[in-house]
């Protein structure tokens, strides 16, 4: 009988011990529920994306594109971020159109400002320019190509919108 007296003594300390966290399960319960539900469904929906990613990657043989891409070149430290280069350009083209009243010196270190800032986001961006090459007016012309490309591969450049003119000297 000491035996099943001892047993009882363990049992009620036990139930004394677990009823707050009897007494928060039964008040927390909802919480509970949500928490496990909106875990199980995120998880359900990560796991239909990768599916679906894995799919489109079948489809379209995406290792076939991506194969003879060196990805060495965008981990060098002197490479700038695209954004970074991107905003260069928009700092430097609204100059560039709005700098009037300024010297030529001034003018030409701009544009070749530009220009530098155009080569770097076409060989960040894979794109074929020739600026380096040319000069006068075909300069001019392969600078209003390569913003165009530019602008059609996602940067959005102030000469390169819709609807803008530039101004001539």
């Amino acid at each position: 009988m000491g035996v099943g007296r001892a047993l009882m003594l363990a049992l009620a300390f036990l139930a004394v011990a677990t009823l707050p966290a009897a007494f928060a399960l039964i008040f927390c319960y909802d919480e509970i529920v949500d928490r496990v539900v909106c875990g199980w469904s995120e998880w359900r929906d990560r796991r239909r994306e990768k599916r679906t990613i894995a799919r489109l990657d079948r489809a379209i043989e995406a290792d076939a594109l991506t194969r003879d891409i060196d990805l060495s070149e965008f981990d060098s430290v002197d490479r700038r971020p695209l954004e970074q280069l991107a905003a260069d350009l928009r700092r430097l083209g609204g100059q560039r159109i709005g700098g009037g009243g300024r010297s030529m010196v001034w003018h030409s270190a701009l544009l070749q400002a530009y220009d530098d800032r155009l080569r770097l986001a076409c060989r960040a961006l894979g794109i074929a320019e020739h600026l380096a090459e040319l000069e006068g007016v075909d300069q001019e012309i392969e600078r209003v190509r390569v913003e165009g490309v530019l602008h059609a591969a996602g940067l959005a450049l102030p000469a390169a919108r819709a609807g803008l003119r530039q101004r001539h000297r």
